[in-house]
């Protein structure tokens, strides 16, 4: 009787210490995701600080569309196709609806993933893109256009993932938290829309479509608002990349989520200071003044942060510092590139996310240890380029050129298809005054002033009282 009884309570403590450690990976992954939903929330301060005044509203409404559409897309459809069977996407499961998947923790966490790459677009295409094609790319981004790439990479069936039984090359595309996945699908999509879309009226050519002789400069209408989305998306980061682990119950993967935290950091802070400090230099090698951009400081910041996304669990962390300085620089470059095409992105979401985005799957292909990759994937995974193997470097090229290609053939004929049905760009006059007051019932601030007669009344009533304020004493 006594032996039936201890195994019984060893058999329930063994169940109960399963249930704590599923439920302390369920917690885990609901705090990163919440982490990440909460970049939603940066995106749409960095968004609207970098906009004029007058179009405030409209950003900040797109902003939370992103969510919405994000989610319903990625409920019905996008799911599904990200992770049921199959070699280039997934067509039947029961992940579509979530029909039959009760795993609920893992769409949420993977939802808040879809929902980052919709949002990236919502600046580039600010100030000039009618309220209808944003709900139609939004949810064709997280239906279908992402699901694809994430089924390719992420899934374990897709013909580039590290987690493929046999895998490309034999090691796959590592891309841990998104890189390519996330911020290069978002950002080729955002420099598609804005090449089909056109620069803002005054940016690059006049109301006639005469080219201006010097690029036309939209000052943000607050800088305030940008510094503070900056660092929630710095914040929300410490959920992107160590939450990428999924489980933190799991022997070693603790090990896995400390070292993507504090390569995310020395990236960030590197890239700051090597954009802000590169794009002094070139001011003052070209003008003879050196000034300090604190526009070039943030998105700098955010360039390290999305170069060092793919490989953060496989970098030593001296190699991340280097990953986050030549991010700083490939971002100040690609945003003067861009203005040398005359392609206008109103919030430089395209040389943070598409370029550094390519960079970190590049840097991933160099300096992947071979000690990290084994810690989070396994010994039979091949390292970097530099410790000795390139077959991760032309698998990570592999995948930047799928991306690059998917996204072109999807999206390309999508956004031009728009344009064509006049759905895509606003009428110049609306986007003159601004869309805030065109499309949202007014502006974002309500600046108006007290009416000038009681202004003046006051001051008349001011003046009186000290004039006999004045005689009474002198009596």
């Amino acid at each position: 009787m006594d032996i039936y009884y201890y195994y019984d309570t060893l058999d329930r403590l063994e169940q109960s210490l399963f249930d704590l450690s599923v439920n302390i990976d369920v917690f885990y992954s609901l705090f990163c995701g919440a982490a990440i939903f909460m970049m939603q929330c940066g995106f749409a301060m960095l968004c609207a600080g970098s906009v004029r005044q007058k179009n405030v509203k409209n950003i900040m409404l797109k902003n939370l569309l992103d969510a919405c559409g994000g989610a319903l897309g990625y409920y019905a459809v996008g799911f599904g196709v990200a992770y049921e069977g199959g070699t280039f996407l997934g067509t039947s499961g029961g992940r579509f609806f979530l029909i039959d998947y009760d795993n609920y923790i893992d769409f949420f966490f993977q939802f808040t993933f879809a929902a980052t790459a919709a949002t990236i677009v919502a600046g580039t295409v600010a100030e000039r893109c009618k309220m209808v094609a944003y709900l139609c790319y939004s949810l064709m981004l997280t239906g279908f256009v992402y699901p694809v790439v994430v089924h390719a990479i992420w899934n374990s069936a897709g013909f580039l993932s590290a987690f493929n039984e046999s895998p490309f090359r034999g090691v796959g595309m590592i891309d841990f938290a998104g890189s390519g996945v996330v911020h290069m699908t978002g950002g080729a999509t955002a420099l598609i829309a804005a090449i089909v879309l056109g620069p803002r009226i005054g940016r690059f050519y006049d109301e006639d479509g005469n080219p201006l002789d010097k690029p036309g400069e939209f000052a943000p209408h607050s800088v305030s608002l940008q510094v503070l989305g900056t660092f929630i998306l710095w914040f929300g980061w410490y959920g992107f990349n160590p939450g990428s682990t999924l489980f933190i119950s799991v022997p070693g993967y603790g090990d896995v989520a400390a070292l993507a935290a504090v390569t995310t950091t020395l990236a960030a802070a590197a890239g700051a200071v090597s954009s802000m400090f590169f794009d002094t230099l070139l001011g003052f090698l070209s003008e003879g003044e050196a000034e300090y951009d604190l526009t070039m400081a943030m998105n700098g910041c955010l360039g390290g942060l999305v170069g060092i996304t793919a490989g953060c669990s496989t970098v030593e962390p001296w190699a991340a510092i280097i990953i986050g300085l030549i991010a700083g620089v490939v971002y100040v470059l690609a945003s003067k590139l861009l203005v040398k095409l005359k392609i206008d992105d109103a919030v430089d979401a395209i040389p943070v996310h598409f370029f550094n985005g390519m960079w970190g799957c590049i840097a991933t292909g160099l300096f992947a240890s071979r000690r990290f990759v084994t810690m989070t994937y396994g010994e039979t995974y091949s390292p970097g380029l530099f410790y000795g193997d390139g077959n991760l470097l032309l698998c990570e090229i592999c995948g930047i050129l799928f991306i690059i290609a998917w996204v072109t053939v999807i999206m390309g004929p999508f956004f031009i298809a728009l344009n064509a049905l006049g759905m895509f760009r606003v009428d110049p006059i609306e986007e003159k005054v601004g869309l805030d007051i065109s499309h949202h019932k007014g502006a974002a601030y309500d600046l108006t002033g007290p009416a000038e007669g009681d202004v003046a009344e006051l001051a008349e009533k001011r003046a009186t009282a000290h004039g006999k304020s004045g005689f009474e004493d002198s009596a």
